[in-house]
């Protein structure tokens, strides 16, 4: 059984430093570049009606870049908080971030919190950013999250399963992704959404971000409606409509 558009789209963003690089550019200037195919990206998800994306700005391991490259994504992402947010809201975007937000600074920190404050009622595109995230940092808050209920008397450890282990990992109010995209040539999910990508569809191109456009994206959708999602039992259950019982 196949479903003609995912409700959930997560996107690794890669290639922007190899994108300026081939122009020889400074490495920022193929993140500025990024941040407009950024731009095109949610543009596409509310015309195509696509429920929710999630996209990977910037990750746990990110922060052992060069100082200089980690100080300009810091701009940048200060900068389009600045720019982009109010837009956002009006668009009917509601903006959430996961990952670890201490390790901003109280200025890049109270933006993020401004902006998810701003559009918490949004519903037209559930637009989550990770930044400073990881997936195994993801489980292991949650496995924490949940020791503490332990240790406090208010959980039996018998108790705990994949429903309420996955009930304390980001994003665990959403779908799981239907649809993963990865731009840069890289064939692997790079501690992205460990948890969540389980049973999601993957989609791979050589093409760099700032290349990444309307037209690619479709090419992604199109591959994604010929998929038959399975989740772990034959065609024959699927076509009996089983598979409900069975999704993540």
């Amino acid at each position: 059984m196949t479903s003609p558009l995912p409700k959930h789209v997560a996107i690794i963003m890669d290639g922007n430093g190899r994108w300026a690089q081939q122009r020889f550019r400074p490495r920022v200037i193929g993140h500025r570049a990024g941040a407009r195919a950024v731009n095109d990206c949610i543009d596409f998800c509310i015309e195509r009606g696509i429920a929710a994306l999630t996209l990977f700005a910037f990750s746990s391991e990110n922060w052992g870049r060069p100082s200089q490259e980690v100080d300009a994504l810091m701009k940048l992402f200060m900068g389009a908080l600045e720019r982009e947010v109010a837009e956002l809201h009006r668009r009917g975007v509601c903006i959430r971030f996961i990952g670890e937000r201490e390790r901003f600074s109280p200025a890049i920190a109270q933006r993020m919190h401004n902006a998810e404050t701003l559009t918490a009622g949004n519903q037209v595109l559930q637009l989550s950013i990770a930044a400073s995230y990881g997936g195994r940092q993801d489980i292991a808050m949650a496995a924490r999250a949940l020791a503490r209920e332990v240790a406090a008397g208010r959980l039996d450890p018998e108790a705990i399963d994949e429903t309420l282990l996955g009930a304390h990992t980001a994003l665990n109010e959403l779908p799981a992704p239907d649809l993963f995209i990865r731009t840069g040539g890289d064939v692997r999910i790079s501690n992205f959404l460990l948890w969540q990508l389980a049973y999601t569809e993957l989609w791979f191109t050589d093409a760099l971000w700032p290349d990444f456009d309307r037209a690619m994206f479709q090419q992604a959708l199109d591959a994604y409606a010929q998929r038959e999602r399975r989740y772990g039992l034959t065609s024959a259950q699927i076509a009996a409509g089983q598979h409900e019982t069975n999704t993540p």
